[in-house]
């Protein structure tokens, strides 16, 4: 048996594409266009490529893409000064603070002064209460388009024991909220737990989340689960290069799961498709509007 390809590059065009028409409905029927500021403090390679594809892909939305570079020496008060004029500016809608910051900058304290209806990376503490407390928030992006996945394959998760590998505030605490709206059993490993392998082969579907290369085995699957791997490692490659590889130990991993995700294309392209989402949710919130068909 080899496992179902989740083709997340074609499901994030899928989403971009319906965001791109609820963007054209609000500049035709509310006069409308959505803004989306991000944040970039320092030269840090992977970021730089981060930010680059968010703004890209904002613009072929059809939205404003405000870009915000500051060098790395930038200092708190700055930073902070920046972010309190965009909270202030009508016309952006979102604002994202790339991380990591450099070492100067207090992460928390930038994050927490995102006004909340316009914190498109669902990181400020007030959208993090919402979440956990089951009231429409702003829900991190990369959390949010692994739900979305799993549901490509599973459209109900109800009642289904889900794993997640890491507990981070980005990904894995952000996941088990949503987990639990869907109503899974939900448990959330990580290295302080025993015999890991058996938990993660007790899941439905399992996420990983962990940032360890290819960590998760073809031993450690339920026959027919499917997989979400969030991971995105750089590891040597033959010719001397490097190569993307994912938590998941992929080639072994795809002769059980019933279905997997690939590194890359798979949960990447969906994390920046749900930021265009938050993006136009906070736009049509701000204006007081339905929530969008996305």
């Amino acid at each position: 048996m080899t496992a179902r390809i989740i083709d997340g590059k074609a499901i994030a065009a899928d989403l971009r594409a319906k965001v791109a028409g609820e963007v054209r409905r609000l500049a035709a029927e509310h006069g409308i266009t959505p803004g989306l500021a991000v944040v970039l403090a320092g030269n840090d390679p992977a970021s730089e490529a981060y930010v680059g594809s968010k703004a890209k892909v904002t613009l072929e939305s059809g939205m404003r893409s405000f870009d915000h570079r500051l060098p790395a020496t930038v200092s708190q008060a700055e930073l902070l000064a920046l972010v309190q004029r965009l909270n202030a500016d009508p016309a952006v809608h979102g604002i994202l603070v790339q991380l990591p910051l450099p070492p100067q900058i207090d992460a928390l304290e930038v994050l927490g002064a995102i006004a909340s209806g316009k914190d498109v990376d669902g990181f400020n503490p007030i959208n993090v209460g919402l979440l956990a407390t089951g009231l429409p928030a702003l829900v991190p992006c990369t959390p949010l388009g692994c739900v979305h996945l799993a549901k490509t394959v599973l459209p109900s998760l109800a009642g289904l024991e889900a794993v997640v590998v890491g507990r981070s505030n980005i990904v894995g605490k952000p996941l088990l909220q949503l987990l639990l709206a869907e109503n899974a059993t939900v448990t959330v490993a990580h290295s302080r737990t025993r015999d890991l392998p058996a938990v993660c082969r007790r899941a439905d579907v399992l996420f990983a989340a962990v940032g360890r290369p290819e960590m998760v085995k073809g031993d450690w699957i339920k026959p027919g689960a499917v997989v979400i791997d969030v991971g995105i490692n750089r590891v040597p490659a033959a010719n001397g290069k490097t190569r993307l590889v994912g938590d998941v130990a992929y080639a072994e991993a795809s002769q059980v799961a019933g279905a997997i995700t690939p590194v890359p294309g798979g949960v990447g392209p969906m994390t920046i498709a749900c930021l265009m989402v938050n993006t136009v949710r906070a736009a049509c919130a701000a204006a007081g509007l339905p929530k969008p068909a996305v």
